[in-house]
């Protein structure tokens, strides 16, 4: 007898499973369980993010990105601090979104982004990134400046608040439109300025852009670009300046044809620290009255009129009717270009800044230690100054 219980025990046993299977159903991919509760499957939507969730360090130059696949994106909100919803834009197919705004540094950003998948069930994504935060933030400047006109030898300059590493990297963020095809090469003069500055001459009459897209940008060290800067100006009309120093004679040409010509005294020609310097300027400023010091040759506060600089060395083209006798006829100033009053009035109305002042005749060559130096190199050795190869 207790050998025919045990066999009807496991029998037993054996229907009870075939019942509790006779109960389950796989229909349209459900599960239902003995008590009538259903059991959820996984949704087929399924949805991502890039920088992903609890991402350390993320970039704050490159656009957030949330994709869905298997169904469509139904909303997508990203947030920063006090809940500020970063801007952006659902795709018109509903399969991705993206910001169209730069991410703060050592911030965090929260997601919610849902779904709907093809199955009709709902997805969603949670959770949080935080971006890098830099040991130094560095603030750049451009030049020249939104809206101004300015003459074909104008370079454009980018100056950091501190030295660059990685060098080549800030290059590639640096971009420079017009309207017209132009050779042109950035150029570094120092540790914390990058020129650009064309082959030849600006084209007269052009628009031109820059977009230096810095943020982000890991200058080395630590450091990163604290933000985008851009500038747009314009080139105007064709003037240059001609001195042949031993010839007394200042030449004004406009689109390659002689404009003006004015009598002039240069620097000393005995005296090479004296010489008005060879080389090719441009106009950097211009200043109805300036005071002119220098205390080597002994003359301090004196003042003249009209006075256009062109060298960060102390070079100018002024006015000096106290040499008049010397205009024309003799080299005596200290490096300047000396003109009659009513000259350097007519010189100084039709300059602007940017315009080219070509030097030649004299044994000084041009001071390199200014910051305005970039017409100074050949093609060649400017070209090398580039830290993209």
């Amino acid at each position: 007898m207790l050998e025919r219980r045990t066999v009807f025990k496991a029998a037993l046993a054996a229907g009870a499973s075939m019942l509790l299977a006779a109960c389950s159903s796989t229909e349209s991919g459900n599960a239902t369980s003995v008590d009538g509760k259903p059991a959820e499957d996984a949704p087929k939507a399924k949805i991502t993010a890039e920088p992903a969730v609890d991402a350390k360090d993320a970039p704050v130059a490159k656009p957030i990105v949330v994709k869905v696949t298997e169904g469509k994106l139904t909303e997508v909100k990203v947030t920063g601090e006090g809940d500020k919803a970063v801007k952006g834009e659902l795709a018109a197919d509903g399969l991705s979104w993206t910001s169209s705004e730069p991410l703060g540094y050592g911030k965090t950003y929260t997601y919610a982004a849902k779904a709907m998948g093809t199955d009709n069930k709902p997805a969603e994504l949670k959770g949080t990134f935080t971006t890098l935060k830099p040991a130094k933030e560095v603030r750049a400047t451009l030049n020249p400046a939104d809206n101004v006109t300015v003459g074909v030898a104008m370079p454009i300059s980018v100056k950091f608040a501190s030295a660059v590493k990685n060098k080549a990297d800030v290059e590639k963020a640096l971009k420079v439109k017009t309207d017209k095809d132009i050779e042109g090469s950035w150029g570094w003069l120092s540790e914390t300025q990058v020129d650009f500055r064309p082959k030849e001459y600006w084209p007269a009459n052009i628009e031109v852009s820059v977009e230096a897209k810095l943020l982000g940008v890991d200058l080395g060290g630590g450091a990163y670009g604290k933000a985008d800067v851009t500038t747009k100006f314009k080139i105007g009309r064709n003037q240059v300046v001609k001195i042949n120093t031993p010839d007394h004679r200042m030449h004004v040409y406009r689109g390659g044809a002689e404009y003006k010509s004015y009598p002039c005294a240069n620097g000393l020609d005995a005296e090479v620290d004296r010489n008005t310097p060879n080389g090719t300027f441009i106009v950097m400023e211009k200043k109805p009255q300036a005071v002119f010091d220098n205390a080597r040759y002994g003359y301090t506060n004196v003042n003249k009129k009209w006075a256009c600089r062109i060298s960060n060395n102390g070079e100018f083209i002024h006015e000096n009717q106290d040499n008049a006798s010397a205009i024309g006829k003799t080299n005596n100033s200290h490096g300047c270009v000396n003109l009659l009053e009513a000259d350097a009035k007519d010189y100084f109305d039709s300059a602007i800044v940017g315009d080219p002042v070509e030097i030649k005749g004299s044994r000084l060559p041009g001071p390199t230690k200014s910051d305005v130096k970039d017409w100074l190199y050949d093609w060649p050795t400017w070209k090398s100054f580039s830290a993209v190869k």
